[in-house]
């Protein structure tokens, strides 16, 4: 096995916001029981203003770790412990197997949960 010692490195990647936007939200709506993502933190002008962030919000830290911030409704039925913990997981493994980035902060906000109707009907 032949290792390389000389590696220097040769430039720079740059990932669009967007992308990281996008990458978060498909990890985070992957897990059963996230119901949708919402924007309803933000005031709504901003709401208005920013649609592509959907539940997402991101920011570089002085010490260039990412945060994360997700927003999101829950189903009924479902351990809301359970799905934060399983989103954290599935949001820190797509961007470290995408991208190469590893978040220090991945914080899960739940803003509420949906009940089937079928389920308020039949009370």
């Amino acid at each position: 096995m032949v290792k390389n010692k000389n590696l220097t490195n040769k430039g720079k990647v740059d990932i669009d916001r967007d992308i990281l936007l996008s990458i978060i939200n498909l990890a985070a709506k992957e897990i059963s029981g996230v119901e949708a993502l919402t924007n309803n933190y933000l005031p709504w002008y901003k709401r208005v203003c920013k649609p592509k962030s959907e539940g997402v919000q991101i920011k570089f830290e002085n010490n260039n770790s990412l945060k994360v911030d997700i927003y999101m409704i829950v189903s009924n039925g479902y351990s809301v412990p359970d799905i934060a913990f399983r989103v954290q997981e599935n949001v820190k493994n797509s961007l470290s197997s995408m991208v190469g980035l590893k978040p220090a902060k991945i914080n899960v906000h739940v803003y509420g949960v949906i009940c089937d109707k079928d389920e308020i009907a039949g009370a």
